[in-house]
């Protein structure tokens, strides 16, 4: 991370200073060789030995033991932002080695997100404001993120993570649909936990960090889905990816091959397989079919529209989820699949207790905006002050519910840890 610091903090010089192409390849490839060697290295090797194995050749690779540095994805497309926004002259370079260091390294996002823009922050660097107010928000969002994690995330893992290490063939449909859900649930709310988090940490010592995460699940479809999923991921592949490459600028044929290669880089960025790579895919074709064909024509009715988007969306996860192509196949089918009786081991009524009836009825009310609406209408009652007591009374409550969550239960990392 250091080392790469260095080198972006020479390219934005170099770059001002008139050498645009010198500098931006100084930043560009320390940048994607760190991420290609540490994230990617070994799977390249895996996948030339595969093809190797069809040929007459003998030539085996064998594996690096590569340690994966944490967060090495978000850091290096930081570094990157900044060097693209210096050569874009949208920023200018910070003469400050501690200031951009401190920018790269930002503790409260460096792990798991969101990617902070450079000129988004560049004047907080120099002076932001603390105050009492912004530290109170900080700690009500973090206990906020804190019990998206906790409490739902975890208790949809422990689903997902059974259903998803079974053999499709011993699942029923309905216990093949309450993993993908569960799963669907496990990865929103402990992402955007993470970004809450974030975000609540970035208050607390006086940075305003943007929203990552806009109730993605009411979407009303896929293109609207990545507008409120994972923000600050999809604008920047839409601003220093989609955009250079000519965007939606030349031609209907074009734009469709920029968007297959967006999304299936979108796809590696997640991790170095297959699965994420066909994820990528598949989003990136349901995106094209829409552009390409209006579906408000096909699909009047909002809820229609919100089901179809759900739909795709949960099969989508089934890919990203699944150990392989084949598992996600297999699993897929079995979703869909309402005659196999025998065999089977999990029937969805085991997953159907109380306690997980509940789980995944909270997940489906918070993924919709129903807690700050109202929030807003409390805030606005004349009531107010007695509201206020009641609601940070709940908080505190709710932080102890969390401790005796995390305290009860086994480590269980962010998902987003590994990317």
């Amino acid at each position: 991370m250091l080392t790469l610091i260095g080198f972006s903090y020479a390219s934005g010089i170099i770059i001002e200073n008139g050498y645009k192409k010198v500098g931006i390849l100084l930043s560009v490839i320390p940048c994607l060789g760190a991420l290609v060697y540490f994230k990617y290295a070994n799977f390249l090797l895996s996948n030339i030995n595969q093809l190797f194995s069809y040929t007459d050749h003998k030539y085996n690779f064998n594996s690096l033991n590569i340690i994966l540095p944490v967060g090495i994805s978000f850091y290096v497309f930081q570094s990157l932002s900044y060097t693209f926004d210096v050569y874009n002259k949208t920023v200018k370079a910070n003469r400050s080695f501690l200031s951009l260091a401190t920018y790269i390294s930002l503790f409260p996002q460096l792990i798991a997100g969101p990617i902070v823009r450079y000129k988004d922050i560049s004047k907080q660097l120099i002076s932001r404001e603390i105050t009492t107010d912004k530290i109170t928000k900080g700690i009500e969002r973090f206990i906020i993120g804190l019990a998206k994690k906790a409490i739902l995330a975890n208790s949809c893992a422990v689903i997902a993570d059974i259903l998803f290490s079974a053999s499709p063939d011993h699942i029923s449909t309905g216990a093949a649909w309450i993993g993908a859900i569960a799963y669907s649930c496990q990865i929103y709310f402990d992402f955007s936990a993470y970004s809450d988090m974030a975000i609540g940490l970035g208050n607390m010592f006086g940075f305003k960090f943007l929203e990552n995460f806009n109730y993605p699940y009411i979407s009303l479809s896929i293109r609207e889905f990545w507008r409120r999923w994972h923000i600050s991921l999809s604008t920047w592949f839409r601003d220093y990816l989609y955009i250079p490459i000519g965007g939606n600028r030349i031609s209907k044929k074009i734009t469709f091959r920029n968007l297959i290669i967006v999304f299936v880089i979108t796809g590696l960025w997640h991790g170095a397989s297959w699965n994420f790579i066909l994820w990528g895919l598949f989003h990136g074709l349901f995106i094209i079919i829409e552009r390409h064909v209006n579906i408000d024509k096909y699909l009047r009715n909002s809820l229609i529209k919100r089901l179809y988007t759900i739909i795709v969306i949960i099969i989508g996860w089934v890919i990203f989820r699944s150990q392989n192509i084949s598992h996600a196949i297999d699993y897929i089918s079995c979703m869909f699949n309402t005659h196999h009786d025998s065999g089977i081991l999990y029937h969805a009524k085991y997953f159907l207790n109380a306690e997980n009836i509940l789980i995944l009825s909270l997940c489906v009310i918070l993924s919709t905006p129903v807690f700050p609406l109202l929030k807003s209408k409390f805030d606005k009652h004349p009531l107010n002050n007695n509201f206020s007591v009641i609601y940070y009374f709940c908080l505190f409550i709710l932080l102890f519910i969390c401790i005796s969550y995390i305290s009860a239960g086994t480590y269980n990392p962010f998902i987003y840890f590994r990317f």
